[in-house]
C-alpha cells in the first residue's frame, strides 16, 4: 500500500486517500504518441490548379507508422480532360498512358480505404486534400474526417532561412537527405515526403514535442527561456496523478491532473499551449510537484481539493468551494424563504447548495410562485398587528402581517413547501408550468421564458440536493468496477467522501485489498446537512463514478434511495435523454448495480 507525497503542501487536507499501488486505470489521455499514429503519405499530380477546373492524374500514397513501411499505393487516373502539354512535360504523364486508366470516381473508393483510419500527410496539403474532398463530394462519397499533417506548413515553423531558402519538397529532401528524389510523381514524391516527415519529426522531438495534438497545433513561437524549462517535467512519474507548479517562493500556482504526469507538464513547455494565462504562469514557474494516483476518480478528488486548499492564483474553477448560497425556511411563528450562505442545526428547511445567488433568487421565486408565503423580512409575533404590504393586495400573500390567516392555517403552506423541497417538487413544478402556459399563450414569451429560467433553477437544485443527501446519508460504501488488463478499481466512500482509492491487480484477492483501504481510510463524522463532509463539486465526482457501467457495490452501511416523486423525475423536460436509455440515472443504477460477493469480485 503506498501513501501520498510526504510533503504537507502536496498532499489533501484533511484525510488522504490511500492507493493500493498496482496496474494503474486510465482517463482521459492527453494525446497520441506520435509512434503510436498511422501516417499515410500522398501526392497528387493533376491538370491544373484549382479543383473544380481541373482533374486529378495520378495519386501515390505511403502508409507507415513507426518509421515502418506498411504499404504503397499508386494509381493513374483519367481527368477526361486532355493533359495540357505544360503538365504533360513536367511530370511525364501523357493522355495516351491515361486513356485506358481508370476514373477518379472509381479509384477514389480504393484510396479512402487504404488511408482509413490514418492521419493524412501532404506537402502543402491543402492543394491534395482540397482535390480528394471536391471529388468525394462529387461524387457521393462521405469524406473521413482525417487529421491532416502539412509538410510545406511544419517545415516553415521549424527551418531557418539559414537552413534552406525555400521550403519546397526538392529543397527539403535534399536537407534530410530523402532516399528518393522528388520528380512530379505522385507516389516517388510520397517516398520523400516520408524521409522529410521523419526529419521534422526528429526537429520538433527536441522541442517537445510528442503527441499528435502537439505536432498538429506547435509553432516555433515559443520563448527559450520557457524551453528551458522543460527539464522541471523530468523528475515525474510516466503515471496518472495530480500535479502542482509552484514559484521561487513555494505558492502553488496552478493545480492539474493527467494520465501521464510527465507528458503533460512537458506540454506546458511547447508551442502546443496557447493559454495566455498559463502562458503567464510557467514565466513565473519554478517548479513542479507530482502527486501519483492509483484511479482516475482519485486523481479527480485530489485536484478538487488541492485547488481548494491552495486556491491557485492561476485555476479557475472550483477555488472556493465554501463560497455557497441556501435557501432556508426560517424558524419563527410565520416562516418565510431567507438566502443564506450555511446550513444550521436549527430543524429548519433547506434547498441548495446553490453556485451563485442569482440562480438561489430564481428558485426562490419558483417557490414564492406555487407557495404564497410572506416574503417581508420583518420579525412577527404570534399575533401580529401590522400593515398588509402590496403582495396581499395582488393575491400573492396570504398575509399573516394583518391576522387575516393563523398560525396553524399559515403552517400548512410552511409544510407543503418544506415536502417540495425535500420530496415532492410537483406543486412548484405544476404552478410554474401553468404560469408559463398562460404566459405563452398571450405571447408574453420573454415572460415564460423567465419563469422557465425560474422553474429550471428549483428543478436542478432539488434533484442535485436529493441526490446528494442519498450518498451522504450512507455512512459507507465500497465499490468496485473492472480494469481493462482484469484487474479491479475499489474505493471507499463515506458519507459521500473519497475515503480511499486503490487498484487490486489481477490475480489477487481483490478482497483482501479491499479490506486494507478499509482499515487504513479516512474517518468522516457525520454533519449538518447533504455536503458537511465534502464538497458538492467532489460528491459529483464521486455520483458520476457511480452511475458508470460495470460498477458494483460490494459493501454498504446505510440505506443509498432517492425519492420515487423526487425532481430527478422532472428533468426530462428540463433536459431530454440523450441517449437511448429514457431513465433517470439514479433509475438506471437501481437496475444496474447488485451487491457483489467474493466469488463475482475475484481476482
Amino acid at each position: 500500500m503506498s501513501s501520498p507525497s510526504p510533503d504537507p503542501a502536496a498532499a489533501p487536507a484533511p484525510g488522504p486517500l490511500q492507493p493500493i499501488r498496482g496496474v494503474q486505470p486510465s482517463f482521459d489521455d492527453l494525446g497520441t504518441p506520435l509512434r503510436d499514429v498511422t501516417f499515410c503519405v500522398v501526392d497528387l499530380e493533376t491538370t491544373g490548379g484549382a479543383p473544380g477546373d481541373s482533374g486529378i492524374t495520378e495519386i501515390g500514397a505511403v502508409k507507415v507508422r513507426a518509421g515502418e513501411l506498411l504499404g504503397e499505393f499508386q494509381t493513374l487516373v483519367n481527368p477526361a480532360e486532355p493533359i495540357p502539354p505544360f503538365i504533360a512535360v513536367l511530370t511525364g504523364i501523357t493522355d495516351l498512358m491515361v486513356a485506358s486508366s481508370p476514373r477518379i470516381g472509381s479509384a477514389l473508393p480504393a484510396f479512402l480505404e487504404f488511408a482509413r483510419g490514418c492521419v493524412l500527410v501532404a506537402h502543402n496539403a491543402p492543394f491534395d486534400v482540397g482535390f480528394l474532398k471536391h471529388d468525394s463530394q462529387v461524387h457521393g462519397y462521405d469524406w473521413p474526417d482525417f487529421p491532416v499533417v502539412d509538410t510545406a506548413l511544419l517545415a516553415r515553423r521549424v527551418l531557418t532561412p539559414d537552413e534552406v531558402p525555400n521550403c519546397k519538397l526538392g529543397t527539403l529532401a535534399k536537407l534530410f537527405r530523402a532516399t528518393t528524389t522528388p520528380n512530379h510523381r505522385a507516389l516517388s514524391d510520397a517516398r520523400a515526403t516520408v524521409d522529410v516527415l521523419h526529419g521534422l519529426f526528429e526537429r520538433v522531438g527536441s522541442l517537445g514535442v510528442q503527441t499528435l495534438e502537439d505536432l498538429q497545433t506547435f509553432s516555433s513561437r515559443v520563448a527559450p527561456a520557457v524551453r528551458k524549462k522543460r527539464h522541471l517535467a523530468e523528475s515525474l512519474p510516466h503515471a496518472p496523478g495530480v500535479y502542482l507548479f509552484t514559484d521561487d517562493r513555494g505558492e502553488v500556482l496552478y493545480v492539474g491532473k493527467s494520465k501521464d504526469l510527465r507528458t503533460r507538464v512537458r506540454s506546458y513547455f511547447t508551442a502546443s499551449e496557447t493559454r495566455t494565462r498559463i502562458g503567464e504562469m510557467i514565466g513565473i514557474a519554478s517548479g513542479v510537484r507530482g502527486i501519483e494516483c492509483g484511479t482516475s476518480l482519485e486523481a479527480e478528488v485530489r485536484e478538487l481539493r488541492l485547488i481548494a486548499e491552495h486556491k491557485p492564483r492561476y485555476n479557475r474553477r472550483s477555488k472556493f468551494p465554501e463560497r455557497q448560497h441556501w435557501l432556508k425556511v426560517t424558524v419563527e411563528p410565520f416562516p418565510r424563504l431567507s438566502l443564506v450562505k450555511q446550513v444550521r442545526d436549527d430543524d429548519a428547511g433547506y434547498l441548495g447548495p446553490f453556485s451563485s445567488r442569482k440562480t438561489a433568487e430564481r428558485a426562490m421565486a419558483a417557490l414564492h410562485e406555487a407557495f404564497p408565503i410572506r416574503q417581508c423580512t420583518e420579525r412577527m409575533s404570534r399575533t401580529p398587528r401590522m400593515s398588509p404590504c402590496v403582495l396581499a393586495d395582488m393575491g400573492r400573500c396570504v398575509a399573516p402581517c394583518d391576522g387575516r390567516i393563523d398560525m396553524a392555517a399559515y403552517g400548512e403552506f410552511v409544510t407543503a413547501l418544506r415536502t417540495a423541497l425535500v420530496s415532492d417538487p410537483s406543486p412548484v413544478v405544476d404552478a410554474l408550468t401553468r404560469r408559463i402556459d398562460v404566459l405563452s399563450a398571450d405571447e408574453r414569451f420573454e415572460d415564460a421564458a423567465v419563469h422557465r429560467d425560474r422553474l429550471g433553477a428549483f428543478v436542478r437544485s432539488s434533484a442535485k440536493m436529493q441526490r446528494m443527501a442519498a450518498l451522504t446519508s450512507c455512512a459507507e460504501i465500497c465499490a468496485a468496477r473492472r480494469t481493462e488488463d482484469g484487474g479491479w478499481e475499489l474505493h471507499v466512500i463515506r458519507r459521500g467522501r473519497l475515503a480511499a482509492a486503490g487498484i487490486a491487480a489481477r490475480g489477487t484477492d481483490p478482497r483482501k485489498y479491499l479490506d486494507m483501504l478499509r482499515a487504513s481510510a479516512e474517518t468522516v463524522l457525520p454533519g449538518i446537512g447533504p455536503v458537511a463532509s465534502a464538497s458538492p463539486e467532489e460528491i459529483e465526482l464521486v455520483l458520476r463514478w457511480l452511475d458508470q457501467p460495470g460498477i458494483r457495490l460490494v459493501e454498504m452501511d446505510g440505506t443509498w434511495t432517492c425519492p420515487i416523486s423526487g425532481a430527478g423525475r422532472h428533468l426530462r423536460r428540463l433536459d431530454p435523454p440523450r441517449s437511448e436509455d429514457h431513465q433517470h440515472p439514479s433509475e438506471r443504477r437501481r437496475r444496474r448495480m447488485r451487491p457483489v460477493g467474493p466469488a463475482r469480485m475475484s481476482g
